[in-house]
């Protein structure tokens, strides 16, 4: 029998999240899915909630922080830093992003690490757009509508909501980073 570490529970924990909620996060469950016993898991983690707090910390890292570093790590003009953004939201787990944002509506915890997520990358949004030479105050305003605009299609459920959305940025990349108004 093959020995699990860490981070194949809080993979598999994510990947239960992202396709049927909070209530498949479930020790039973999760051992099922990897074709383990329990045991495994209180080798890992001393509860649940532990299992849960680890989850959260890595779906920040992946869809946020690594996001960021990859991004900036390409590198180039504001102009294509946000469309190397766009590009990477196709190599993202957003039935996650709506999961997390369904658990946060009942935890506060959650809620507030959420809240963190957005706002860092809102900032993170917010300087591509500073960088072009948008002044602070409309940068701020042109990054929440993007980001947020972003939210909306990811959590109504359309099927084709990504290519909707990429398509818009597309259309409205330059208004976003122009400066003075066009």
């Amino acid at each position: 029998m093959e020995r699990l570490d860490r981070m194949d529970w809080i993979n598999a924990g994510l990947a239960a999240l992202s396709e049927a909620g909070l209530m498949a996060v479930r020790v039973e469950l999760l051992a099922k899915r990897l074709n383990i016993t329990k045991g495994s898991f209180y080798w890992h983690f001393s509860r649940r909630e532990e299992l849960l707090s680890a989850m959260l910390v890595e779906w920040e890292r992946a869809q946020t922080t690594s996001v960021v570093a990859t991004v900036e790590g390409r590198g180039g003009s504001p102009h294509e830093r946000l469309l190397h953004l766009s590009d990477s939201l196709a190599n993202l787990d957003l039935q996650l992003e709506a999961a997390m944002r369904s658990w946060a509506a009942s935890d506060f915890d959650v809620c507030r690490v959420l809240e963190r997520v957005d706002s860092a990358r809102l900032v993170y949004l917010q300087s591509i757009i500073e960088s072009a030479g948008v002044p602070t105050g409309h940068a701020k305003a042109r990054a929440r509508l993007v980001y947020f605009a972003l939210i909306g299609e990811l959590t109504s459920g359309g099927a084709d909501w990504f290519h909707q959305y990429r398509e818009t940025m597309d259309m409205n990349r330059t208004l976003i980073l122009s400066w003075p108004q066009v």
